[in-house]
Parts: structure tokens; C-alpha cells; sequence
């Protein structure tokens, strides 16, 4: 598949020149092309293509976000996904295998962001080098999704390989919602499955979170900032664009009126 979903406003002509570049190419091979305005590629792929079981290359670093469906989605770099439509072998060393129990349930008020930014607190930025993330735990049930695809979208900032959840009754209402269910099948580890390393995380005990400048680890608790001013406020991105992140913050600014100091701006992640 091949997305438009950067760059969409042009200064100049090269960027355009590009856009034509892809669309013909997906024409003369026979690719899915997904035209500027449709959306973010991780979000549209999770609702539209992403099948558990398979595996998934793609030219950016948060493609892992379709393992929250049970797929096993790599970032890489646009040579290596270039070669690898050619025909050609796609190599990686083997990652050792993080496994991270998740259970509980999230409180009012708490949202899958603040999962990651914990994970991230504990692991620190670039902690998952060479490292893969595998979720489990009776917490799983709690998340739908889209709270799982933010978690494992931002796998990225840990710099791990992939992150991968299973696929189970969840996923199956998502895809049979998304009019996709006979791709359905269910995986989930191994009975004694082995783990280089483990990490166990109470939903329940995890406040909310906020990453300050300048490092997606910097990670604080909100009730320690509430002094802090607010000039810009930005809802969306790859991570957070799905209809229910805008439809927590639709209810957070229900009624309210936006502080005339202060810029919000909302991009939808698709259609």
C-alpha cells in the first residue's frame, strides 16, 4: 500500500512531483494507493489492511502500530521496504522478547496514553533496542484497540523492533465492525512460553502522565505540573487521532470555551 500522508501542504513543486510519482507507480504494479486526505497511513492500515498472523514491512518507524491487531509490523528503512517488494530477502537479528503483564483496569480519567508513558518511564527512551514487546495479562480485556494501537505505536519511542499483542475476542469485534472478521484468527504465546525479561504493570496503579520537552521519556505526573501554562494544545498524530481519542476530548470540552492565550488545533487520523 502506498500511503500520502506527509507533506500534504506545498511550498513547491517537488513534493507534488512526488505524489504523481506514487500514484503512477501503484497504478503500473497494481499496489493500493491511498491519496492525500485520507489519512495517516498506521491508522488507515489498522483499520483497513492490517490481518493478525502476518507480517508487515513498512518505510516508517510507528508501523508497529498494527500489532496491537495481533500482526507482527516492523518499521523500516524505505530502502529495505523497497527491496523487499522487489522480492528481495528482508534480514534482522532475532530481538530478545520483553514481555509485559498488564492488568487491572485503567481509572477515570487515565487513557492508554498514559500506559506508554509509564512503559516509557520504566524503560527509558531507546531501553528497547533490540528488544521486541510482547503484551499479555488479564488487563488486555480492559483495552480496545484503538487504546492498544496507541500503546504499541509508541514502541517507537523505546526504540524496540515491534510490539505485539494477541488476537483475541477484541480484536475480532473490531475487524467484524470494520466489515473484516473472515481475516480473524485467534493467537495468542505458547503455554510456557520463555521471556528474556518481564515486566508486570497494575493498570489501576498508573496516574495521569505528561511527557515534558524535550524527550518523550521525560516523564511527570500531571497534578505535579498543574501550574504550568498552556499556549498550544495539538490532538492527533499517529498516536492519538482515532474517533475515540476525539470523541474523549470532544467530551473533556463539552460546554467549555477554549482560553483566548490558547492555540488548539484537532487533525482526525482518517475517514
Amino acid at each position: 500500500v502506498s500511503y500520502i500522508d506527509h507533506n500534504l501542504l506545498q511550498i513547491g513543486y517537488e513534493n507534488a512531483n512526488d505524489h504523481v510519482f506514487l500514484q503512477d507507480f501503484a497504478k503500473k504494479h497494481g499496489l493500493y494507493f491511498s491519496r492525500a486526505g485520507n489519512g495517516i497511513c498506521h491508522q488507515i492500515h489498522l483499520q483497513r489492511f492490517a490481518i493478525p498472523g502476518q507480517l508487515l514491512i513498512g518505510a516508517d518507524s510507528h508501523t508497529p502500530t498494527s500489532g496491537s491487531l495481533g500482526m507482527l509490523a516492523i518499521g523500516t528503512g524505505g530502502l529495505d521496504a523497497a527491496m523487499a517488494m522487489a522480492g528481495k530477502a528482508y534480514y534482522l537479528k532475532m530481538p530478545e522478547i520483553i514481555n509485559i503483564i498488564l492488568e487491572g483496569n485503567l481509572n477515570l480519567g487515565v487513557y492508554a496514553k498514559d500506559v506508554i508513558l509509564e512503559i516509557l518511564r520504566i524503560i527509558r527512551i531507546n531501553g528497547g533496542k533490540g528488544k521486541a514487546i510482547e503484551y499479555s495479562g488479564s488487563g488486555l480485556n480492559n483495552l480496545s484497540i484503538l487504546e492498544r494501537a496507541t500503546i504499541a505505536n509508541m514502541g517507537a519511542e523505546l526504540g524496540v523492533t515491534t510490539s505485539i499483542f494477541p488476537s483475541d475476542h477484541t480484536t475480532y469485534d473490531f475487524m467484524k465492525a470494520q466489515k473484516r472478521e473472515e481475516h480473524w484468527k485467534e493467537l495468542k504465546a505458547d503455554e510456557g512460553a520463555q521471556y528474556d525479561y518481564q515486566i508486570k504493570i497494575n493498570l489501576s496503579s498508573i496516574e495521569p502522565l505528561v511527557a515534558i520537552p524535550h524527550s518523550p521519556d521525560a516523564v511527570m505526573r500531571i497534578k505535579d505540573l498543574e501550574k504550568t501554562r498552556i499556549d498550544q494544545v495539538f490532538i492527533g498524530s499517529c498516536t492519538n487521532s482515532s474517533y475515540s481519542d476525539l470523541a474523549t476530548a470532544a467530551w473533556i470540552l463539552k460546554d467549555k470555551t477554549i482560553h483566548h492565550n490558547v492555540s488548539l488545533a484537532v487533525s482526525v487520523g482518517s475517514r
